[in-house]
């Protein structure tokens, strides 16, 4: 998955955590952002992995998330890994 991709599948993700106002709520307090976070820093791949990241915390997140957006379910995993900065990091 290209970089771009990766960020268009986050934007996706965030929109879907916000149109979701309890998880919404959780991914907020979890995160420590705010309301103006979810603006400001929805361009910045350091969000947009945190956001993937809180998705990827909870099996039935993803299944809703990819099942509304027609995503196989490994799709978050893969965009969160292709975002700048966002890559496992392998010791070996």
């Amino acid at each position: 998955m290209s970089p771009e991709q990766a960020e268009v599948v986050a934007l996706q993700a965030l929109a879907w955590v916000v149109a979701e106002d309890d998880l919404r709520d959780v991914f907020l307090g979890a995160s420590g952002a705010s309301v103006d976070d979810l603006r400001s820093r929805a361009g910045d791949a350091d969000f947009q992995g945190a956001v993937l990241g809180f998705l990827l915390m909870d099996d039935q997140w993803v299944i809703q998330f990819c099942d509304q957006h027609g995503f196989s379910y490994q799709t978050p995993y893969e965009a969160q890994q292709s975002l700048p900065g966002q890559g496992e990091v392998h010791w070996t």
